[in-house]
C-alpha cells in the first residue's frame, strides 16, 4: 500500500499576518503526498507492482518523478546502470502505453455508439483518435495544445496519467545538472528540484539546533512543497483575526463567491461581496476595497465575507 503523508506549505505571509494580529491560531495550507513503489519496465503488463502502481497513480493530481542520478556500488540500479534519460523514457513510455489502453477502451464505445449517426458522439471520436496517434508517437497527453471546451471536457473525463503535471525530483550529489537533462525536462513541459534525498533524510532526524551548528542551509523539502503546489495551479488567500489566521487553497482563477464557498458552503450561495486586500498592504495599514462576484482572487489576498 502506498504511504501517505500530509505536508504544510511555507508560506511566510501566515506568520507575518498572524504576528500582526496576534492570532491564536495559525492555520497553513496543506499538500498531501502518496508515496507510491516504483515503475519499472513492462509495468502496464503488470510488472513488478505495474498495475497496482498505475491504479495508484490515477488518483492523484499531479506526478513526482524521483529520478536517480548518482553512482553508488551498494544501490544496485534496476537496469544495471545510472542513466536519467533512459529512466525518465522508461516511466513516460509505461505512462502512455497505459493510457493508450485506456483510450482504446473508450474508442472502441464510442464507435460503437457513433453508428447512430449523432454529431457530439463522431465529434468526440474524432477527438479520441488524434490523442490516440498522439500518444503512439511517444507525445504526452499534456504536450497536446487545444483549449477546445469538447476537448477539456473529454480530457477531464479520461484521467489520462500523461496529463498529470510532472515535477522531476533529481536525486543527486552535486547541484551541477547535465544539459541534455534539464532539456528533455524542460521539453516535457516540466520543471526540477535537484535534492540529496540521503542527506535530507538524515537531516531530518536532527533538531534544528544541531542542523544550525552543523551549518545545514534550507531543506531542498520546502523548494519540493513549494514547486508541486505550483505546479497544480493553486493559489492562497488568507482570512486572519485574533482567533486564528489561515491559509485557504482555491486555483488559479477562481471567482470570489467561489472562493467564499471554501470557507464555508453557505457563503457561496448567500454571498454579497468581499472585502479584499494584498496581505503586504494590510500589514501597511492600507484600507480593503469592496469586490462583487467578478472579481477573480488573486495570490495573497485576504478576505472577509459579507454574506447574507
Amino acid at each position: 500500500e502506498p504511504n501517505v503523508g500530509v505536508v504544510e506549505v511555507p508560506d511566510e505571509r501566515v506568520e507575518k499576518l498572524a504576528a500582526a494580529f496576534s492570532s491564536v491560531k495559525k492555520i497553513p495550507a496543506i499538500v498531501k503526498f502518496v508515496d507510491i513503489a516504483g515503475l519499472v519496465r513492462g509495468a502496464n503488463k503488470g510488472e513488478g507492482l505495474g498495475n497496482q502502481f498505475l491504479a495508484n497513480i490515477r488518483e492523484v493530481d499531479a506526478i513526482l518523478f524521483v529520478v536517480r542520478c548518482f553512482e553508488s556500488a551498494e544501490i544496485i540500479h534496476v537496469e544495471k546502470s545510472v542513466d536519467p534519460l533512459r529512466d525518465i523514457d522508461i516511466v513516460n513510455m509505461e505512462l502512455i502505453l497505459k493510457d493508450l489502453e485506456t483510450l482504446q477502451k473508450r474508442i472502441e464505445k464510442v464507435e460503437a455508439d457513433a453508428k447512430t449517426g449523432k454529431k457530439a458522439i463522431v465529434d468526440e471520436l474524432e477527438i479520441l483518435k488524434k490523442l490516440k496517434e498522439w500518444l503512439e508517437k511517444g507525445n504526452l497527453a499534456r504536450q497536446f495544445a487545444s483549449q477546445d471546451a469538447e476537448f477539456l471536457r473529454i480530457m477531464k473525463e479520461l484521467q489520462l496519467l500523461t496529463q498529470k503535471p510532472g515535477l522531476f525530483i533529481l536525486n543527486s550529489d552535486t547541484v551541477e545538472v547535465k544539459p541534455e537533462l534539464a532539456k528533455k525536462i524542460k521539453d516535457l513541459g516540466s520543471e526540477y528540484v535537484v535534492a540529496n534525498l540521503r542527506d535530507e533524510y538524515d537531516a531530518g532526524k536532527l533538531t534544528e539546533e544541531e542542523k544550525k551548528e552543523l551549518g545545514l542551509g534550507e531543506s531542498k523539502l520546502n523548494e519540493i512543497i513549494s514547486k508541486s503546489y505550483n505546479i497544480l495551479g493553486l493559489i492562497n488567500f488568507f482570512t486572519t483575526g485574533p482567533d486564528e489566521t489561515r491559509a485557504w487553497t482555491v486555483k488559479l482563477g477562481t471567482l470570489a463567491p467561489q472562493a467564499a464557498g471554501v470557507i464555508h458552503t453557505d457563503f457561496e450561495e448567500k454571498f454579497i461581496c468581499a472585502e479584499v486586500v494584498n496581505w503586504e498592504k494590510m500589514l501597511q495599514k492600507e484600507l480593503p476595497q469592496t469586490k462583487g462576484k467578478d472579481y477573480v482572487i488573486q495570490d495573497g489576498d485576504v478576505i472577509e465575507v459579507k454574506h447574507g
